[in-house]
């Protein structure tokens, strides 16, 4: 509105040039993350579904790689053949899916 109002030229103009203008572009508030009270008589979130567990040659595909399969399972990745390369993808990962 003010960069508007400065084209066109005018009072506000005058008081942008001069430095003062007080309106100032405020930043979009941020959504944060609410915690459920256990006190609290409305609905608590719904937990969380239990993690995927991969094993060796378990056939899976992933959203950017495509089809895959899996050489190696670790505590926290899998190792994922994706012809002609293998990945490493930390678990979990939302984007690899067993088949």
């Amino acid at each position: 509105m003010v960069d508007a109002a400065v084209a066109a030229g005018g009072w506000l103009a005058q008081q942008a040039r001069a430095g003062r203008c007080m309106m100032v572009a405020m930043k979009a508030p941020r959504l944060a993350t609410q915690r459920h009270l256990p006190s609290s008589p409305f609905n608590a979130p719904a937990p969380a579904g239990p993690a995927q567990t991969f094993a060796v040659h378990d056939q899976v595909t992933h959203d950017k790689y495509g089809l895959g399969v899996i050489l190696g399972v670790e505590d926290d990745a899998v190792l994922v053949d994706f012809r002609p390369h293998q990945r490493r993808i930390p678990l979990p990962c939302a984007k690899l899916t067993k088949l």
